[in-house]
């Protein structure tokens, strides 16, 4: 029974295997950057950071449960260039109301708001899917061994909670991350779409990279003044302004 699902999977130990899986790990960290922010900023939608944490638990999980249904399906799933070019058009979508929709001046969020868990979750769990159609690609490309790539997915995906986990915390702490972040997202769904349109025109994967890595960098050049601060300086402008007219007032009188 074990030999057969080995086969399946194509199970095999080797030190060419171990290295392939730390390939793949890297490049699921690496790549999965644009993704825990615009997860990040869907579940800051929700205006409530325990729902927030509650949302990209039970999102992620269903995520997985899809990523790994799109994995095992993959061979099948690359003959149809329509899922590629609905994947490319849920993400251009996104970034497009992202930029499109009124900020919120309190934690500078664009996107939807909603209203209960249960809102979000299919949300994060599509945007999850749409993203995994482009990563799903590098990772056969690396290896045909199965378990390997379900490996590395099950990484990726722990990684991926930790790393949205972050960017909510940050989203509220760099002026430009979220936009950053949705710029990263157009990058993913033109590539899709590309791949759709002519495989050969498709940037090589080292280029996006740099190019994600450039934009975070970017996204995290600009702090957002902390309320508390804005507050002081306020008072402080009112003060001088205050302390000011009464000096001018003083020598008025002496005159």
């Amino acid at each position: 029974m074990l030999d057969k699902i080995f086969d399946y999977l194509n199970f095999h130990l080797s030190i060419e295997a171990a290295i392939v899986l730390l390939i793949l790990m890297f490049l699921e960290a690496v790549l999965s950057a644009d993704n825990a922010i615009a997860l990040a900023a869907i579940a800051q939608g929700l205006g409530d950071k325990k729902l927030e944490t509650q949302a990209l638990n039970i999102g992620l999980v269903v995520a997985y449960v899809l990523r790994i249904t799109l994995l095992l399906t993959a061979t099948w799933v690359q003959q149809f260039w329509q899922f590629e070019l609905l994947g490319a058009a849920y993400l251009l979508w996104l970034v497009f109301q992202h930029f499109t929709s009124e900020e919120d001046e309190e934690h500078h969020h664009h996107g939807p708001r909603f209203h209960s868990l249960w809102q979000v979750i299919p949300v994060i769990a599509l945007t999850d899917l749409a993203f995994s159609l482009d990563s799903v690609t590098t990772a056969i490309a690396v290896s045909q061994e199965t378990w390997l790539v379900l490996t590395g997915t099950t990484i990726g995906v722990i990684t991926l909670r930790f790393m949205a986990g972050l960017f909510i915390r940050w989203l509220d702490e760099f002026k430009n991350l979220e936009d950053a972040g949705y710029i990263t997202v157009a990058l993913v769904g033109l590539r899709l779409l590309i791949r759709v349109v002519n495989e050969d025109l498709v940037p090589p994967q080292w280029l996006m990279i740099t190019a994600i890595g450039l934009i975070l960098t970017w996204g995290f050049s600009q702090r957002t003044q902390p309320a508390s601060v804005s507050t002081e300086t306020e008072k402080t402008e009112v003060s001088t302004e205050v302390n000011t007219e009464v000096n001018v007032e003083g020598l008025g009188s002496r005159d």
